[in-house]
């Protein structure tokens, strides 16, 4: 497995809406793994393909919170939703290509989705909670949605400066470090 570098916003991939999987195959599980891992070592709870520059209808998740408890990632291919609940649910989102930055998101509290495994076949769930808000996001990124554009103009524009501003920060001490010889 390999850790992937995530893609912080403002970038125009993470705008962009993701082509669909073509196959399951190694490459995908491979994929699959490494973004697994890049999300545990974050540590996230969600991760979609386009935040580490695959655009393809990928994301994986794993939204057990207790720490003792074993972890129950899943890996979601080509999602659809196919049904969503009336009833709404208010959830204080972040996201690891939006660093350090959290809002009050409304979302439908039950989602219904449909998906490839990494066993090539058709899967189908309903979650709940914490699973349906992260599904839903994540499913978003698929989308070119970010949380942030569930928010009004001025705070998008605040955190999106925000965003701008450490990136030229990690730009300014990555190119201030000592050359390895």
């Amino acid at each position: 497995m390999t850790l992937r570098p995530i893609l912080i916003h403002p970038d125009p991939r993470l705008k962009k809406v993701c082509e669909p999987v073509p196959e399951v195959n190694d490459e995908i599980r491979k994929l699959a793994d490494d973004m697994l891992a890049t999300m545990y070592d974050a540590p996230g709870i969600g991760l979609a393909g386009p935040q580490v520059g695959v655009m393809k209808r990928i994301f994986v998740m794993d939204c057990v919170k207790d720490k003792e408890a074993a972890p129950e990632p899943m890996v979601l291919i080509n999602p659809e939703i196919s049904w969503t609940s009336e009833e709404t649910n208010v959830y204080e989102e972040g996201c690891l290509s939006i660093p350090d930055q959290y809002a009050e998101v409304t979302r439908p509290s039950e989602v219904r989705m449909k998906w490839l495994g990494l066993d090539g076949q058709s899967h189908e769930e309903q979650f709940d909670a914490l699973w349906a808000t992260c599904a839903q996001h994540e499913f978003d990124h698929l989308n070119g949605k970010l949380f942030i554009d569930y928010l009004g103009p001025m705070k998008r524009k605040m955190i999106t400066r925000k965003m701008e501003k450490l990136k030229r920060e990690r730009a300014r001490a990555g190119a201030t470090k000592d050359p390895i010889l």
